[in-house]
């Protein structure tokens, strides 16, 4: 495989070229992260509105019909349902672990195991999120942990 890189000239836009003979699952994976990676969120605060991008976001968390983007310190509400989150950000690091929760895999620091059948994942910043056992399967594979 041959990779080139051209810095356009002033006034054009970027532009990603992909010359293929077979279009598989890794090449539609990297074509999905290009797209999103200039996907941002629109968070809204006390302190005003913010457009949030998803790196900066440790997880979602849906709490009496409003949905919120949980950062390293912040809180902001966001106007899109959970399972449009979900449908956003299904190829990316995102995983829904509940029913009220989609976290971001990358900023998972530790799983530990809980009674139930149910994990608790520490994050990077020290909260902690609750994995539903139903969700618990769908994690695992989503971190290679699971042989299906």
């Amino acid at each position: 495989m041959r990779i080139l890189i051209e810095t356009p000239a002033p006034g054009e836009e970027d532009e990603v070229i992909i010359r293929c003979s077979e279009l598989d699952e890794e090449l539609l994976h990297l074509i999905n992260l290009l797209k999103k990676g200039k996907t941002r969120i629109t968070g809204y605060s006390d302190k005003g509105i913010r457009q949030l991008l998803p790196k900066e976001i440790y997880y979602f968390e849906a709490v009496d019909n409003k949905v919120f983007a949980c950062c390293e310190k912040d809180v902001f509400e966001v106007r899109q349902k959970l399972y449009e989150l979900e449908e956003t950000f299904e190829r990316g690091d995102f995983k829904r672990i509940s029913k009220s929760v989609i976290v971001n895999i990358a900023f998972i620091q530790y799983i530990s195991p809980m009674l139930g059948s149910r994990l608790e994942a520490t994050l990077m910043n020290g909260e902690k999120v609750i994995i539903s056992r139903q969700y618990v399967p769908g994690l695992k594979k989503k971190l290679g942990l699971s042989e299906g």
